[in-house]
């Protein structure tokens, strides 16, 4: 690790720092080929999200992307943006502001370490191998300086790891715990292996829902890299339309990042879609990363029994078999899942707010919160789908 003094700036466009050294931080793993352990936080997809105005002026979401140099490189970088509103987040603070402006403070703008509108756990302080520590610690020190400089209420790290979480607390950060649902790959040979090890009720419940599924009268179809052509977005694009004006509003996304997904993205990405006579009606975007699979939008211009499921989860499980991913993450909320297979499982966030009385007291709000969670993902585990030892298992 180099011991020469570490400078941190903020910077209003991507565009600033080059993909190569982005993306030293952020995957240094493809150094050594492959894909990125986590394709949300690549120089690619987060230029696509602000060249596509998705992120950016009357967003909600302007960037402040972070940049820590030390004996001559940047050693870490960090996407950092400040919020208008606390839409697209998923990790849900509306009761901290509400509280923070009945005490007669100003909520907003706040500033957020997160990938935009991405409930997907993975690393917020991205550093260059050999300086996690140094790294991720100057990066804390420039968000929380340029919140103060600014008179900003607070800085809030969302969907970071464990590992981070447990270190941002070490630095007097405040640590606050959710909860997904994930699948996990324990090594099933197909779909019919992960079958097998659910009781037999669940074997014939989802036995049944996949029958009925692909029987909307055409194909179910998976397209990733060339496979995906222009028009496929076109159908995308109709179908996140309809999810995102009855779930949000109004889309998150603008139409113009999925013809730049098509351009920089369409490696990294698996369309699921059934379709009639060549016609998609339905259809889900993921992401893969080198381990993982990512459910992240969805929608459909007919409504067939059980087609979101087969085409959000069930099409995730075999392509995850398929190529030996080890798990399916199927995006926030959803006890419907557990059902499914998909278990549920703790996500992080890291808080910082300048008013210390406050902080006081959100600190005893999150405390009590992770209990809860805790005593919740044992509950509902239990009830999960997997057959238990000396249960009746019998078709």
């Amino acid at each position: 690790m180099d011991a020469s003094p570490v400078e941190i700036t903020a910077h209003s466009s991507l565009s600033d720092i080059p993909a190569a050294e982005w993306d030293a931080c952020a995957c240094p793993e493809v150094a050594h080929g492959g894909r990125p352990t986590d394709p949300f936080t690549t120089h690619r997809f987060l230029s696509a999200l602000e060249k596509s105005g998705s992120t950016g002026a009357g967003s909600g979401w302007e960037p402040h992307y972070l940049a820590a140099r030390s004996g001559g490189q940047v050693i870490a970088v960090a996407p950092l943006y400040g919020k208008s509103h606390s839409q697209g987040e998923y990790m849900f603070d509306h009761n901290f502001a509400h509280a923070y402006e009945r005490a007669g403070g100003r909520y907003y703008p706040k500033l957020q370490i997160a990938v935009p509108f991405t409930p997907v756990t993975g690393r917020r302080f991205l550093t260059r191998p050999g300086y996690e520590a140094q790294g991720m610690a100057a990066l804390v020190q420039g968000a929380v300086q340029l919140a103060s400089d600014n008179g900003l209420s607070s800085v809030h790290a969302t969907f970071c790891t464990e590992a981070e979480a447990l270190a941002g607390e070490e630095m007097g950060l405040l640590r606050r715990t959710a909860q997904q649902y994930h699948w996990a790959n324990r090594g099933y040979a197909d779909w019919d292996d992960f079958l097998s090890h659910l009781s037999s009720r669940k074997r014939k419940t989802l036995r049944k829902e996949r029958r009925e599924a692909q029987a909307f009268g055409g194909e179910i179809v998976q397209l990733t890299g060339d496979a995906i052509q222009p028009e496929h977005w076109d159908a995308m694009w109709t179908f996140y339309q309809d999810t995102g004006a009855r779930k949000w509003g109004q889309p998150y996304l603008t139409r113009r990042f999925f013809d730049i997904a098509h351009d920089t993205l369409r490696d990294d990405i698996l369309l699921v879609f059934a379709q009639r006579d060549g016609l998609p009606i339905a259809g889900a975007m993921n992401l893969i990363g080198r381990h993982n699979l990512f459910g992240r939008y969805w929608g459909c211009i007919e409504h067939h029994p059980f087609l979101h499921f087969e085409i959000c989860y069930y099409q995730a499980i075999d392509y995850a078999i398929a190529n030996g991913l080890r798990t399916v993450e199927a995006g926030a909320q959803g006890e419907h899942k557990l059902a499914r297979g998909y278990l549920p499982v703790t996500t992080h966030s890291l808080h910082w707010f300048a008013d210390a009385g406050f902080r006081d007291a959100v600190d005893n709000y999150l405390q009590a919160e992770r209990r809860a969670v805790d005593e919740e993902i044992e509950v509902l585990t239990t009830y999960g789908p997997f057959r238990r030892a000396n249960a009746e298992d019998h078709d």
